[in-house]
């Protein structure tokens, strides 16, 4: 007899159905896989066969046939246990007919007939939705993850056993309750505040326009003073993540495998710093499953590089293009993969190896030829990508012993907070949702200045010998501090502003 069920795989966070095809007919016992699958797929057959026997079932003793359809794509995972056990029952007649093909059926199988947690199931659901499939049978370790997407029709199930006497009518599950998006603080795990920053007022401003317009941004200056903490503090004035900008987050997090299943969603944007020795894989994404790497895991968040140049140049190069387009194309032999990575990117780094270059305190030990090689590990078409390129100097003793108390990041998030209205509003009904993401359009609509800004705009661009694109990026700054200020208009002094934050583009990498 031959019966029908119905999955769904994933190819990066996008979903497509597969429909598996199980056909049982009389001659020596055997269980054939079709379809491109992968080792986990056919390592099934034996835990599908002790499920079926320990949940009190007849396994049959047949000639198995089991079809994934398409049969030109990949399978991988073990994602289609319980829908090839489901169909092997209806085929065998131990599961009414027909009962099944309205619902999308996911699960792994345990040997005793519990149903495992997946990755990956609410990006799954959302291609389900997406193509018109609006019931699901899932495992009931996904439950909370699937809660939050209101128009699925989900059952969750703890065994095989309990999916058979479902769709028999033996037994009533009801349908997983919808749960409602509540927006949470932004959580900072390093437990630091910008009171607890002494001095470095230009740092924190800079950082203050960054996270306002998603802008890139990278720190300079010697060790110890205060780059890596300040960085620590970014979290602490990121605006809170909306439910659209949660659900993306979670996509990945719930195929990488990292997804915390108690709370189901991730509602504070990620933070992320590789150590320096990250390999390309670790930080693009790929593997033997082409799993995502920190720079997707960063998405809507910030990803943190700790001394940058310590990264290798190889790594580093790979950034380039994600910068730019906020996504990752992986391509390997067996597929090719697209996964977003729309990330704010905050740098630091020594301006020499001993790291005292530029100081006002400590002399520099190293030599022109040291500091050019040390220099030149960051490419100019990356820093070409860096919006905001700021000093940080050692702090003075008077500001490190002083009692005043710094302006705490909760000031500093209102005003972040007031930015991002302002550009929600400005591009409202489009894809883009900060200064950061305008296009070229877009920059002749909402950046025009006036002549004298255009004076200082073409002095600074031969002085400095800027790029296009560092010109552009110049003008989306400016477009952020004069959202901070309220002001409708770009002004000259935000337009001198911005460009302060390149004038490092000639002194460090002339």
């Amino acid at each position: 007899m031959l019966a029908k069920t119905n999955s769904f795989a994933l190819n990066g966070v996008k979903g497509f159905k597969i429909d598996i095809e199980i056909d049982i007919n009389a001659g020596l016992p055997s269980y054939d896989t079709v379809g491109l699958p992968d080792t986990a797929i056919k390592e099934s057959r034996e835990r599908i066969r002790s499920a079926i026997k320990n949940s009190g079932l007849n396994y049959p003793v047949k000639k198995i046939t089991i079809n994934l359809a398409p049969a030109d794509l990949r399978k991988e995972g073990p994602v289609f246990d319980l829908a090839i056990a489901v169909g092997i029952l209806a085929a065998s007649e131990q599961i009414p007919a027909f009962v099944y093909k309205d619902y999308i059926i996911l699960g792994e199988l345990s040997l005793d007939g519990s149903v495992r947690h997946i990755n990956g199931i609410l990006p799954t659901l959302i291609a389900g939705l997406e193509s018109g499939y609006t019931k699901y049978i899932i495992p009931k370790a996904n439950e909370n993850e699937a809660s939050y997407l209101e128009k699925a029709e989900c059952y969750a199930v703890s065994s095989l056993r309990d999916v058979v006497e479902f769709l028999s009518g033996n037994k009533i599950i009801e349908k997983i309750k919808c749960s409602e998006y509540m927006i949470e603080e932004q959580v900072n795990k390093f437990n630091v505040d910008f009171s607890d920053v002494k001095g470095q007022f230009l740092a924190k401003r800079a950082l203050e326009i960054s996270v306002s317009g998603g802008h890139n941004i990278l720190m300079i200056g010697p060790p110890g003073a205060g780059k890596t903490m300040l960085a620590k503090c970014v979290p602490t004035i990121m605006p809170n993540m909306t439910f659209e900008e949660a659900i993306e987050v979670t996509k990945i997090h719930s195929i990488a495998g990292t997804l915390d299943q108690s709370l189901g969603i991730v509602k504070t944007r990620p933070f992320r710093s590789p150590h320096h020795t990250a390999t390309v894989p670790s930080l693009t994404g790929g593997g033997a499953n082409c799993k995502p790497g920190e720079i997707s895991l960063a998405h809507n968040g910030v990803l943190f590089l700790d001394e940058m140049p310590e990264y290798s140049r190889k790594t580093l190069e790979t950034l380039r293009q994600p910068l730019e387009d906020g996504t990752v194309v992986i391509s390997r032999a067996k597929m090719t993969l697209e996964y977003p990575c729309h990330f704010m990117l905050v740098a630091s780094m020594n301006p020499c190896p001993c790291g005292n270059f530029g100081s006002a305190k400590n002399p520099c030990k190293c030599t022109p030829n040291e500091i050019h090689r040390y220099i030149n590990k960051l490419s100019g078409p990356l820093l070409d990508r860096i919006d905001l390129q700021v000093e940080v100097d050692s702090v003075s003793y008077d500001d490190l012993r002083s009692k005043v108390k710094a302006e705490p990041s909760a000031v500093i998030k209102q005003r972040v907070e007031a930015a991002r209205e302002i550009q929600r509003e400005r591009f409202k009904g489009s894809k883009i949702f900060t200064n950061s993401e305008m296009t070229n359009a877009m920059l002749e609509e909402y950046c025009a200045i006036s002549k004298q800004s255009e004076n200082l705009m073409e002095i600074a661009f031969d002085k400095l010998k800027l790029s296009g694109r560092a010109n552009a990026r110049i003008l989306k700054v400016a477009r952020t501090i004069a959202d901070l200020d309220g002001s409708k208009n770009i002004e000259t002094k935000h337009i001198a502003e911005a460009i302060q934050y390149r004038s490092l583009d000639r002194k460090y990498w002339e």
